[in-house]
């Protein structure tokens, strides 16, 4: 093991899990390596494409630039988290039904950034959805289907 290497408790999607890492280890290898959860993706490792956002708190943040220092004793939530194959929350059925995925790389981020939107907002403007996803990079070109699945999430909180 290495000298600096900690062993740090993680709370993510409602369980605890202990892993052993340097404190500046970036979450997403954590939650992909360690804990075997792939929503969150890689994509640029600069926290500029959304790929691997998850909600801190309830919060959308970028876990490729966030250590595992940060997020102690917080609740962290992946796309895993948020509801099941069985059973999808909201966010994810509005994605399914409207088919707002084509390669599917970016879907956790986008679902990731509405889910934070609504959990602060629950009854966003479209110009308020569109404004929450210009940063999350898509391209495939399915941001008109991403638009309306975002919507339909929006509006069955209603």
């Amino acid at each position: 093991m290495n000298n600096r290497a900690q062993v740090f408790a993680l709370h993510v999607n409602g369980q605890t899990h202990h892993v052993t890492v340097e404190a500046d280890t970036p979450l997403l290898y954590v939650l992909r390596n360690d804990l075997e959860l792939n929503g969150p993706k890689f994509g640029c490792g600069l926290g500029e494409c959304g790929a691997c956002t998850v909600l801190v708190d309830g919060v959308a943040a970028r876990s490729c630039v966030v250590p595992v220092k940060a997020v102690v004793a917080r609740e962290v939530t992946t796309l895993e988290g948020l509801g099941s194959i069985q059973e999808p929350n909201p966010v994810q059925r509005a994605f399914i039904e409207q088919q707002g995925a084509q390669c599917g790389y970016c879907l956790n981020g986008m679902i990731m950034t509405v889910q934070a939107l609504l959990n602060r907002n629950p009854h966003p403007t479209e110009q308020q959805i569109r404004e929450e996803l210009k940063y999350n990079l898509c391209r495939c070109g399915t941001h008109v289907e991403i638009m309306a699945a975002a919507v339909q999430a929006a509006t069955k909180q209603q």
